[in-house]
């Protein structure tokens, strides 16, 4: 379905048109249909159904976007978004939201400049501002309380986002448009030459700053577990039929290895597959970088743990299952193949499989968590996938797609493989 804002294409060179234009809404013609889907998934939340907070959510946010005119949605943009990260960074530096607490007491901007030894007067503007973007709530004049946002903020887990994001992404995310230019507007396909190294003015690619400065790896592993929380796994029930795609039809001894976690990181997939299915047969493999392994803790007896790098020779042969999660999204299609010719080369003949947990673009209608990961991604040479890429690289490797498995939009597919 398509909208009109009300002023045809050859209007916008007239001055006055495109100042009408820039204070009118961006799709008006949407508004009121906008309008009675947020009722109606508003009805449903009110019913408990479980998907109708995502579903508002998407809707309000398209509403939004309708309403907004095209002067407002610049201002956004290059004003409030930059700085509201700016002022979000301020805030987790210097403890602001545990000063401020997880009580829904109010405090003053005195009490808190106290607290966190901040000059009051600025102080105060940024709570200004991070009140009007929604991180705060104002209650009185220089007076403000948490929201769930701001008490989620207290924890390090949540909060090293931003600092991760300013220390090792931020830069590269803005040198983007020049990168694009001075390559002519090439898709980015090396790792060693990137956004990243520009805007950081570095010879070494993302992921090595990451092993070699433990608070960027702390961060980042703490980030991810974030993106990752909340989210539809493939070993929850309706998503995936582990029985009867793994286990059912073949038989697998207890020495044999059911499932090999192949750049795992942590474990925490594995352990959520154990968790999840404590009767599935055969051994658990968890493979990662040796620096990375040697940091392991807390998994369940049963997973085995190697220290592994993904361009050299795959030891386990013959596993029933070779599972890659946002593995491939983080190197071009180059790379990508020779980290599944050495997967290839280890699997059996019609008994092993390759799983694919990654972002699946679709050709219409992309969530916005995905875009965004793709366009960050682009930053370091590499991005997210459509089906047809996936496609494209797969069979390219001597794999061929059983099925693409979904579970619901803007989560993380999984794409079964066997050999072609």
């Amino acid at each position: 379905m398509t909208y009109s804002n009300g002023i045809s294409n050859g209007s916008v060179n007239d001055a006055a048109n495109v100042e009408r234009l820039a204070l009118s809404s961006n799709l008006p013609d949407a508004v009121p249909g906008l309008l009675q889907t947020v009722a109606s998934h508003g009805k449903d939340l009110l019913a408990q159904d479980p998907e109708a907070r995502a579903k508002l959510l998407e809707a309000a946010r398209s509403l939004t976007f309708a309403l907004e005119t095209p002067r407002e949605a610049i201002i956004r943009h290059c004003w409030s978004e930059s700085t509201s990260y700016a002022a979000l960074e301020t805030a987790v530096d210097i403890n602001l939201f545990s000063a401020l607490g997880t009580d829904d007491k109010p405090k003053t901007v005195t009490e808190l400049a106290h607290a966190t030894s901040v000059d009051p007067i600025l102080l105060g503007r940024l709570m200004k501002h991070l009140a009007a973007m929604g991180a705060i709530t104002e209650t009185g004049y220089n007076e403000y309380c948490p929201t769930g946002f701001s008490k989620v903020l207290t924890v390090e887990r949540y909060s090293d986002a931003f600092p991760l994001m300013t220390r090792r992404f931020t830069k590269g995310i803005m040198a983007l448009p020049a990168f694009l230019k001075k390559n002519k507007y090439q898709n980015p396909t090396s790792p060693t030459d990137t956004a990243f190294q520009m805007g950081y003015e570095t010879d070494m690619g993302f992921f090595g700053h990451v092993q070699k400065e433990p608070i960027t790896a702390k961060q980042f592993n703490n980030h991810m577990s974030v993106y990752a929380q909340g989210r539809v796994r493939w070993v929850d029930p309706g998503f995936y039929p582990v029985q009867e795609q793994l286990v059912d039809g073949v038989t697998i001894g207890k020495d044999d290895v059911l499932l090999v976690d192949v750049g795992g990181s942590f474990g925490h997939d594995l352990s959520d597959f154990r968790r999840k299915w404590p009767g599935a047969p055969g051994r658990l493999v968890l493979q990662d970088l040796p620096e990375v392994v040697v940091s392991v803790q807390d998994l369940h007896p049963s997973i085995e743990v190697t220290g592994h790098d993904f361009f050299t020779e795959q030891p386990v042969k013959g596993a029933r299952a070779y599972y890659m999660h946002s593995v491939l999204h983080d190197w071009p299609d180059e790379l990508c193949r020779k980290i599944l010719a050495n997967t290839v080369a280890a699997m059996r003949p019609g008994y092993s499989k390759v799983l694919v947990n990654e972002n699946v673009i679709p050709d219409t209608g992309a969530y916005w968590e995905t875009t965004s990961l793709d366009l960050i991604m682009m930053e370091i040479g590499s991005g997210e996938r459509t089906e047809r890429q996936w496609h494209s690289l797969l069979e390219s490797a001597g794999l061929k797609i059983v099925k693409i498995w979904t579970a619901q939009k803007g989560v993380e597919s999984l794409i079964e493989c066997e050999l072609a």
